[in-house]
């Protein structure tokens, strides 16, 4: 399974310029809010959010007092937006570099997955999933949202997929302490969602 088109740079910024952003829900989904708040008093973890698009789980881990989160994105504006919108964001954490170049010096304590997966050529599962465990320390967390869902034969994301698939992916690095349908999903993606907590082996 392979997108017919490039999902480079210039495609996501044609996506922001055209308002083509249904992935945005304008605010931090209601599964990743309840998952961070039981993580205990803010520190100095290392925390990474790939693909952030406006990386509303980023502010919110910010607002929340977490020094060391940082965001990923392949466009510019995404980062921009999530500047403007909170100017104490460290702007040494707003990287505009392409996930699977990413150095896994220091590593990562926790990397959070939210419609990034979904909107990969699904070529690239399998080395997303290297990558995360490269990026993570040891017992370093993955965790976030999968959609479970067939979303057709659109050459174009979102892409869907099965929990054996996913499964097959991710079991070589981790260990899965949670990989079950979400129970809090925002309505129109109810039952359509897997809440993942995996461990780095």
């Amino acid at each position: 399974m392979k997108s017919a088109i490039q999902l480079d740079e210039a495609y996501w910024r044609g996506r922001y310029a055209s308002h083509q952003t249904g992935w945005d829900t304008g605010a931090i989904t209601p599964p990743l809010r309840e998952y961070f708040d039981q993580l205990g008093a803010a520190d100095a973890r290392r925390i990474l959010v790939p693909g952030a698009g406006r990386a509303y789980e980023a502010e919110y881990l910010h607002r929340q007092g977490f020094l060391e989160v940082l965001v990923a994105d392949l466009a510019p504006e995404a980062l921009q937006a999530l500047q403007q919108r909170v100017p104490d964001f460290p702007v040494a954490h707003l990287l505009h570099q392409d996930f699977f170049a990413l150095a896994p010096t220091p590593p990562f304590d926790l990397i959070v997955e939210q419609t990034f997966f979904c909107a990969l050529d699904p070529a690239l599962r399998p080395a997303y999933a290297q990558q995360c465990a490269r990026l993570l320390r040891p017992g370093g967390t993955l965790t976030g949202l999968l959609f479970e869902a067939d979303f057709g034969l659109s050459s174009e994301p979102p892409f869907g997929g099965t929990r054996a698939e996913y499964r097959a992916y991710l079991e070589p690095y981790f260990h899965f302490v949670h990989f079950d349908t979400a129970y809090n999903s925002l309505r129109p993606r109810q039952d359509r969602e897997l809440f993942i907590c995996l461990k780095k082996k």
